[in-house]
């Protein structure tokens, strides 16, 4: 297994459970600094960052991209794939594709989170579900042109109402009909919705595609109640050798010591 460490470069989601936010360079720096393998980022547009600038920085500093999120086309330009309006939802598949372009060139998955939205008002659960598994089917196939997979994130019911648990996921991916989606599995949402969060893992297996890592309390590891031991035991069983990236709050600490709290955790358990 592999350690990452966010960095959102969207104003639109201060606040949010982000380690490292604005400045790519410096976040890139740290990451180093501190012994991450690789940076997860979330841009504002699929153009807000040189794909040059970006090549360089992880080349200097001997990182990987382990993903892209695309929770701006949600939080910066309200746009969700599951919209009742079909033009919408046309804009919110060019928005994800525009992404996984972007990440595609580093041979890095895009992510689908915040994009699903909620059902309520015009849209129904079912129609809401219909519209998400045909996105997420048509998007899974279009990152396959990239040698790379899509990644579906479940997401705890004060978020989305539409899939919140690993099964609720698996299903999902099956309704899609395409073999390249992965779940990533955000340990945080898992500590909300599952009942044992290392037998999920153990029943999601292969189509585990990647981790988010943050305490119960969505501090950075460590800062909360959750034993991660079980956890990383799960992920070894599975054979799961991807990344672990850190998606926390970076508390009254700051954001170094965030990360540094996190690779602490990444030592002890997944390393």
């Amino acid at each position: 297994m592999r350690s990452a460490v966010t960095v959102s470069l969207v104003a639109e989601a201060r606040g949010g459970p982000f380690v490292f936010w604005d400045d790519l360079p410096g976040a890139c720096a740290k990451a180093r600094e501190i012994g991450f393998d690789g940076v997860e980022i979330f841009p504002s547009a699929p153009d807000a960052v040189n794909p040059a600038e970006l090549r360089r920085l992880l080349d200097e500093h001997k990182l990987g991209l382990a993903a892209v999120g695309t929770g701006a086309g949600w939080m910066k330009h309200k746009l969700l794939l599951t919209d009742a309006n079909g033009e919408g939802r046309k804009r919110a598949r060019e928005f994800v594709r525009g992404m996984i372009d972007f990440a595609g060139k580093f041979g890095a998955p895009a992510i689908i989170g915040s994009m699903q939205g909620k059902w309520g008002g015009d849209v129904t659960r079912e129609k809401g579900l219909e519209h998400l598994a045909e996105a997420v089917g048509e998007l899974g196939e279009y990152a396959r042109r990239y040698g790379a997979t899509l990644l579906f994130e479940p997401l705890n019911r004060y978020e989305s109402n539409f899939v919140s648990t690993v099964e609720g996921g698996l299903e999902l991916l099956k309704k899609s009909g395409s073999g390249n989606v992965r779940l990533l599995c955000d340990l945080f949402h898992m500590n909300i919705e599952e009942r044992d969060i290392a037998e999920a893992l153990r029943r999601a297996g292969k189509m585990v595609g990647h981790v988010h890592l943050a305490d119960s309390n969505r501090r950075a590891a460590g800062g909360g109640h959750t034993d991660f031991g079980p956890i990383a035991q799960a992920l070894r069983e599975i054979g799961y050798e991807g990344f672990v990236s850190a998606e926390a709050m970076a508390g009254p600490g700051g954001a170094e010591e965030a990360a540094r709290m996190t690779m602490e955790a990444f030592g002890k358990y997944f390393a």
